[in-house]
């Protein structure tokens, strides 16, 4: 799932439109809840070399999204999921576009969603 189709699964479930909030990262999108103004994900362009993983070159688009703390411990086993990118990685998990499921995907952020309401 890449983050076009990302944008038009939330804006067709939830009417959320992308927001681009940092003039120095162009391509970071926040959605948002639009009632209480609450993040449920932010998408971002990542230079690999600053991520955990075994390529070193490049660029890769990653999800940040809400979950439990155990929900959490348990999908850091996965290759599809890192520490979360800038965020309390108690509470908040990066999730690989290129290796992550839709359906998994999709279901992870419908828990992000309801999770931040």
């Amino acid at each position: 799932m890449n983050r076009t189709e990302i944008f038009e699964y939330v804006k067709n479930k939830y009417l959320t439109e992308p927001e681009y909030l940092w003039k120095k990262y162009l391509r970071y999108a926040v959605l948002r809840h639009q009632d209480s103004r609450k993040w449920y994900a932010i998408i971002m362009d990542v230079d690999k070399a600053k991520l955990d993983v075994p390529e070193d070159t490049g660029v890769e688009d990653l999800i940040d999204i809400k979950l439990p703390p155990e929900t959490i411990s348990n999908l850091h086993e996965f290759p599809e999921f890192l520490p979360a990118y800038h965020m309390n990685k108690t509470h908040w998990i990066s999730v690989r576009l290129e290796l992550a499921k839709t359906e998994e995907l999709t279901n992870l952020i419908d828990e992000s969603f309801h999770l931040t309401e």
